[in-house]
This record gives structure tokens, C-alpha cells and sequence, in this order.
């Protein structure tokens, strides 16, 4: 079942139109706006950037009665993202795209299953597969037992760099709160597919030029998980980012931003 995604506009309203498109993905158990809107800010002015939410997630309020597998995930993506193309007159268009964590899963996809609609992908704190079908089937037991809150306390330590939560505790309570906020169905439907997604054989298969961005402090999707990424693909860049954990676009958003415009703008994503 491909599932019903949301989209978000981040970029004011006004010259949209005449930028090229770049494509959020959001990380598990967070909205888009609350992990992206900071790094959003200093690419508007480059960018129409558009951000999309998970089933059950942030503006995102349809879970969908039936499973979906990774590929139906990218698939819903990527039919919302050609609505917004279409709004702009350029249906079938190649586009930028950038995730954090399952966003970057799909963006793994996407490039398997429609190469020629990515024009390039910064994909960050991922990994071709995360964790194990084991860890994720825990995760749905724990969640439809006690709920997305019961998360909280947990990822608090495993999304945030040292000092993070003392440095910047607004933004990290807001992305805490998106957690709490995740309807318990919809999170763990997206684990299941995690549980059942490995694309590790098939990177060789992707020729989009992709950077994949590495967190020194994340234990979820280490370094050699990027890495990986990075040496899999035929066009691959890994950058590792110190004192960063789980969600380099809320951590670092000025660096983030920069190491976006640098792929797609002056990089090899410019061709």
C-alpha cells in the first residue's frame, strides 16, 4: 500500500517559483518543520524547499490501514513531490533531495527506483540498512504497549550530541514533544519497514551523485554507516561532522546548510 504523504512548504512564497526544488525528509519520530526549519532558513533564499512528513507525523495525520514497504514509502514521497511540480509547470522534473535518518533511507530509494527524478542527494545520519529486523520489531512491542512517550527518554540520549540539550533546549524539546506528539500506529508502521529494508547489495546501482553526511557522536547510524553509502554508490562524498549524533539538521543546521548549497549548487549536483 503506498501510504498518503504531507507536505510542507518552507520557502515564503514570493520568487519560489524560480528556484530549483529541493525535497526534506524527516527523521523517525519527528516533523519535518521542528527537525529541518532552522537549515531550511538559510536555504530559502537558493532553494523551494519542501518538506514532507512520515504517516502519523507532524501535519501528517493518515496511517494507513495496511503495512507499506519502503519502496510504497519513496512512492508516496515522490507522488506528492510530483503534485508540487506540477503546481510549478514542471511535471516530470528532476529535483534535489536531502534526509535525515529513514528520510535518507528514502532517498535511497528513490534513486533505486526513479535515477533520473533526483538530481543529486545529501543524505544524512542514514544508512543502506538500520539497525535489525529484531531492534525494530522490540521498538513496535514497546510502542504498542506503552506508547511514543515512552520513547522519549531514550532518544533523548541517542539523537543529541554532548551539550546539545543545554545549548539549544527549545529545539530539542520541540523535537522530543514531535516524538510524544507521533501516533503509535503510524511510528510503528515505519519501523516495520525499516525491519524489512537492506539495500546494501544494490548501492552499486545508483549513479545520482550523493553526499552522505556522518555524525561522530551518533551510535544509531555510526560513521562506517555513511561510509558505506559513500563508497557503495558510483558518485559518493562522505563528510563526518564532530560532536553530532542523530539529527545533523537540528544539531548543526548553519553547517548542514552549507555543506547543501556546496552539493548542490557548486558540487558535482550541479551538472
Amino acid at each position: 500500500m503506498i501510504p498518503e504523504i504531507t507536505v510542507v512548504r518552507m520557502t515564503p512564497l514570493g520568487h519560489r517559483v524560480d528556484l530549483p526544488l529541493l525535497v526534506l525528509g524527516p527523521s523517525l519520530g519527528t516533523s519535518v518543520i521542528d527537525l529541518w526549519s532552522a537549515c531550511a532558513g538559510d536555504l530559502a533564499d537558493a532553494f523551494d524547499v519542501l518538506g514532507w512528513d512520515l504517516p502519523g507525523h507532524g501535519h501528517n495525520q493518515a496511517v494507513p490501514e495496511q503495512p507499506f514497504g519502503m519502496d510504497e514509502l519513496a512512492a508516496g514521497v515522490l507522488r506528492s513531490v510530483q503534485d508540487v511540480l506540477a503546481e510549478r509547470g514542471e511535471s516530470g522534473s528532476p529535483f534535489f533531495y536531502a534526509g535525515d535518518s529513514v528520510g535518507g533511507v528514502v532517498g535511497l530509494q528513490l534513486m533505486l527506483d526513479v535515477p533520473d527524478r533526483v538530481r543529486a542527494a545529501v543524505l544524512l545520519c542514514t544508512g543502506a540498512r538500520i539497525g535489525t529486523a529484531e531492534l525494530w520489531r522490540d521498538r513496535i512491542a514497546l510502542v504498542r504497549a506503552s506508547g511514543t512517550a515512552s520513547l522519549v527518554a531514550a532518544s533523548a540520549e541517542r539523537w543529541f550530541g554532548p551539550c546539545y540539550l543545554d545549548r539549544e533546549p527549545a529545539r530539542a524539546t520541540a523535537l522530543l514533544q514531535s516524538l510524544s506528539d507521533t501516533s503509535d500506529d503510524g511510528y510503528a508502521q515505519v519501523c516495520e519497514a525499516l525491519a524489512m529494508n537492506d539495500v546494501r547489495d544494490r548501492l552499486r546501482f545508483i549513479g545520482t551523485p550523493v553526499l552522505a553526511v556522518a555524525g561522530s557522536a551518533d551510535l544509531v547510524t555510526p560513521p562506517v554507516a555513511l561510509r558505506e553509502i559513500a563508497d557503495g554508490v558510483k558518485d559518493g562524498r562522505c563528510v563526518e561532522l564532530t560532536g553530532v549524533a542523530h539529527l545533523a539538521p537540528a544539531e548543526s543546521p548553519d553547517v548542514v546548510a552549507g555543506l547543501l548549497r556546496e552539493h548542490f549548487l557548486d558540487g558535482e549536483g550541479a551538472r
